[in-house]
């Protein structure tokens, strides 16, 4: 991953529990819906080989990383399949510490102001809020005033009518999971339900003022 590439277009996606069949239409789909960056959890059965297809299929178009990555087994199952970040729903110091040994960029999760500083400390490229459904965009706010140097990354509940509020209160970015990539969608192959989800989130994104 180039972070000042993912921050022109800061929206994540997160596949959770895909089979290997749907992986090659979920990644045309993402990639045609727009979307440019996309992390396969490493709690998804056979994630390392669904990461290293996915990676095939792409062939560049999305930039594709790992989630949920909470020891150094899974950082390097996540490594040797071709992912190109790294994000985790806590703070794991030993995965922050060997990515940053290797330059890859990691997103720790955290969601009080002390896990949000510690996770900052150990040199998070961005710290995953999560989940900022519970708190909200306001929460964010409230966390800017004494972190304004810590660049926040809404994960948990984020869709087209909130988005531009966590934007306008202080995220850097934001993540989508399964409210778009319904495991229903997936089993009926209703991908094109996923890919309409996915542009609405989108055009939510260049249409808000974090966009200009």
């Amino acid at each position: 991953m180039i972070v000042d590439d993912f921050k022109k277009l800061p929206v994540l996606g997160i596949l959770r529990g895909a089979g290997m069949d749907s992986i090659e239409p979920l990644v045309e789909t993402a990639i045609e819906a727009g979307l440019a960056t996309m992390e396969i959890t490493m709690n998804t059965p056979g994630a390392s080989g669904l990461l290293a297809r996915a990676i095939e299929v792409a062939s560049g178009r999305l930039t594709i990383g790992a989630g949920t990555v909470l020891d150094r087994d899974d950082l390097d199952s996540a490594l040797a399949a071709g992912a190109t970040f790294i994000v985790m729903p806590t703070l794991v110091l030993e995965v922050v510490s060997e990515c940053r040994r290797h330059g890859i960029p990691v997103f720790p999760g955290a969601l009080t102001p002390q896990e949000i500083f510690d996770a900052h400390r150990a040199g998070a490229t961005m710290v995953k809020v999560f989940p900022a459904k519970f708190f909200g965009p306001t929460y964010f706010k409230e966390i800017k005033g004494p972190f304004g140097n810590i660049e926040l990354l809404a994960c948990g509940g984020v869709d087209a009518a909130n988005l531009a509020d966590f934007f306008a209160n202080g995220a850097s970015a934001v993540a989508f999971g399964g409210s778009i990539f319904q495991k229903k969608w997936i089993v009926d192959g209703h991908y094109d339900r996923i890919g309409e989800a996915i542009r609405g989130l989108l055009d939510a994104y260049r249409s808000s003022p974090a966009a200009s």
